[in-house]
């Protein structure tokens, strides 16, 4: 069974820093030694953040920039390792953090297909049975055999999203760029996502709009500095907005 706990997690990481020209000229005249041409500091990204999602759970990130919502999200899929809390991610894990990831710029749509596909760890078979089905949903007709550099920021979302789910993976990660595309695509992309989770599936999705949070999950939680300033349904969210 799919699920996702996190308990206490916590991400902090180091950051370099250039020494001004009035603090290195200081060092140097009280006859400190300068090594490298920085200095280092910490910076916590998240911070004691604890939730569970199981089978059918659609969470909804929310916050304002900086809240640390992508990096949850890389952190969830093992981009980042946390230094502090624990996370246990049980079913297979596919994200969409950037249109480009697993594309090269000069390769047709066609051939990043397979060659996403291969990313992913699809079999050649896997990746041939299912092209039409991906040409098809992504709307590209013909633009499927032109390089991947001439695509819209549309289209690229399209072709993205449309590999990214044929294969229904057991646990999606998305990232703001969904909301790309004209308002038919979007909500094709809406009832896919809503299929894979009634599929025993769990999606995190970060997002602005708050239009496509209530109508995609039906948990919230809403991160400030890294914190959990809230963890609830979408019920009662649009309910206290309405109060």
């Amino acid at each position: 069974m799919v699920s996702i706990r996190a308990e206490n997690l916590g991400l902090a990481y180091r950051v370099r820093q250039k020494l001004t020209l009035a603090a290195r000229d200081r060092r140097m005249v009280t006859g400190g030694r300068i090594e490298g041409e920085g200095r280092s500091r910490h910076v916590t990204a998240l911070e004691d953040v604890s939730f569970h999602l199981s089978a059918g759970d659609r969470l909804g990130l929310v916050g304002p920039n900086g809240a640390g919502k992508t990096t949850l999200l890389k952190v969830l899929y093992g981009i980042y390792e946390p230094t502090a809390g624990r996370v246990e991610i049980n079913g297979r894990v596919d994200a969409l953090f950037n249109i480009n990831l697993g594309f090269r710029r000069e390769a047709t749509g066609r051939r990043n297909i397979v060659l996403r596909g291969l990313i992913n760890g699809w079999s050649q078979e896997e990746i041939e049975t299912r092209m039409e089905e991906i040409i098809e949903f992504s709307e590209l007709g013909d633009f499927i055999d032109l390089p991947f550099k001439a695509y819209s920021q549309g289209m690229a979302a399209r072709l993205a999203f449309s590999v990214a789910t044929t294969l229904e993976p057991e646990i999606l990660l998305m990232d703001e760029w969904i909301g790309a595309g004209d308002p038919s695509f979007q909500e094709k992309a809406r009832e896919r996502m809503a299929t894979l989770a009634e599929k025993a599936g769990i999606i995190v999705l970060a997002s602005h709009n708050p239009a496509l949070i209530e109508k995609t999950c039906n948990k919230v939680l809403e991160l400030e500095k890294g914190h959990v300033k809230a963890l609830r349904s979408v019920e009662d969210r649009v309910r206290s907005k309405s109060d």
